[in-house]
Formats: C-alpha cells, sequence, structure tokens
C-alpha cells in the first residue's frame, strides 16, 4: 500500500496491520458515509476529499452541521472510547477516499502503540475543543461574526485570498455550519462583499482583504 496515512502511522509497528486489516472505499458526493450501527464496528482515516458531519433535530427536521472532515481526520473517536452508538449523519461532499479497519484492530493500537496514540490522543483533544468553540460561538455571538470567524478558520496558509473546505460549499451548508439559515446568511454575505472582505463567483468565495475580516473579529 502507498504512503496514505499520516507518516506517524505508516513509520510505526502498525505498518503490518495496515498492510493486513486496511480497507479502501469510495464514495460519491452527496452518499451517505455508513450508518451508524456500521460505524460502531469500523474506523477510518480520510484519503481524500471532504465529508460533511451533522445531527438532525428529528421532531422539526433543523440540521446542524458539527464539523467537515477531511484528509487526514479520522472518525469516530467518540465510539472507539465508549462503545456506544454516535448519532451523527455522514455525507461525502465530493468524491471521498477513506481506508477502513476493524475498530478492534484500532482499540489494540490504542494499548500497545505509543506513535498511535501520540496521534491520536491531541486529534482528540482538538476535536473536543472545536465542539467547545462551535457552542460557545452559538450562545455568544450573532450570526455576521459566527460567519467571520468560519472564514478566518478557513484561511488558506498558503495563499490568503483562498479558503480551505467551504470556499465551494452551497450556502444552505455553510449556514448550517454556523447555525443560521440560508436566507440570513444570504444577507451576511452580501454584506461582507459590499465592505470588500469577500468576493462571490459562482457561489465559491474568495478573500479579498484579509486584514479587513481580522480587524472585525472580536478579541480572544
Amino acid at each position: 500500500m502507498t504512503q496514505v496515512l499520516p507518516i506517524d502511522i505508516e513509520q510505526s509497528i502498525l505498518h503490518k496491520d495496515i498492510e493486513k486489516y486496511g480497507k479502501v472505499h469510495l464514495f460519491s458526493k452527496g452518499e451517505l458515509i455508513f450508518t451508524s450501527e456500521e460505524m460502531c464496528k469500523i474506523f477510518f482515516f480520510i484519503l481524500d476529499g471532504r465529508i460533511k458531519v451533522s445531527q438532525v433535530n428529528l421532531s422539526n427536521g433543523k440540521e446542524q452541521t458539527l464539523k467537515i472532515l477531511t484528509h487526514g481526520d479520522m472518525y469516530d473517536v467518540v465510539t472507539l472510547l465508549d462503545n456506544k452508538i454516535h448519532d451523527n449523519l455522514l455525507y461525502a461532499l465530493d468524491e471521498v477516499t477513506i481506508i477502513v479497519f476493524p475498530i478492534d484492530v484500532v482499540k489494540k493500537w490504542m494499548h500497545e502503540d505509543p506513535d498511535f496514540n501520540k496521534l491520536l490522543f491531541p486529534y482528540i483533544a482538538k476535536q473536543f475543543r472545536d465542539i467547545e468553540e462551535l457552542a460557545l460561538d452559538l450562545s455568544f455571538y450573532d450570526t455576521s461574526t459566527r460567519l467571520l470567524k468560519l472564514i478566518s478558520k478557513n484561511i488558506n496558509s498558503k495563499n490568503k485570498n483562498k479558503l480551505n473546505l467551504i470556499h465551494d460549499l452551497p450556502h444552505e451548508e455553510i449556514a448550517s455550519l454556523i447555525g443560521t439559515v440560508r436566507k440570513v446568511l444570504n444577507r451576511n454575505i452580501q454584506t461582507l462583499k459590499h465592505d470588500g472582505i469577500i468576493d462571490v463567483n459562482h457561489k465559491n468565495i474568495k478573500l479579498k482583504d484579509t486584514q479587513k475580516l481580522l480587524d472585525q473579529l472580536p478579541l480572544a
């Protein structure tokens, strides 16, 4: 198998397990990435593409997008730790490639391989912090500020005018990421365009003035 996982794993004692147990799966855009019941038995790393993770309120049909996963991300650390069904929905936002392992194999890695834990535990901490930040943003900030924060977190490190992950998402998806609806989001996008902060071409968002965006963010 060519190197497709983080180098920390590829060069650890797990190499034989990767060759033995790892299975590559392909998903088309819009396709469901396994069911909650199936996810209780497996653990995967994303090799290519983006996956939306969300939850739906069954009483009113409202969807809240929790995060977008991409290359290098792993799922599901919650089930890995507590062995319980995690009622999230995962959908492919692009053509997606993942490598899947039996969850019992990954649990063995946790107990036997320090290199895997050096990768896993910081990743778990980051996921918890991201969820905590989302909860605080929904409580403390208005839609405009939440949109500014989302854009700032997705600024490309090599090209400040480009955005990662969200640049070509439908407005419904971006709205769900910040806990609002498309109509409200569209008003905020138009304001940012008018202020010269972003440009939108065929629903693709491009950052025009990074400093002006950062100046409008609340102080940490």
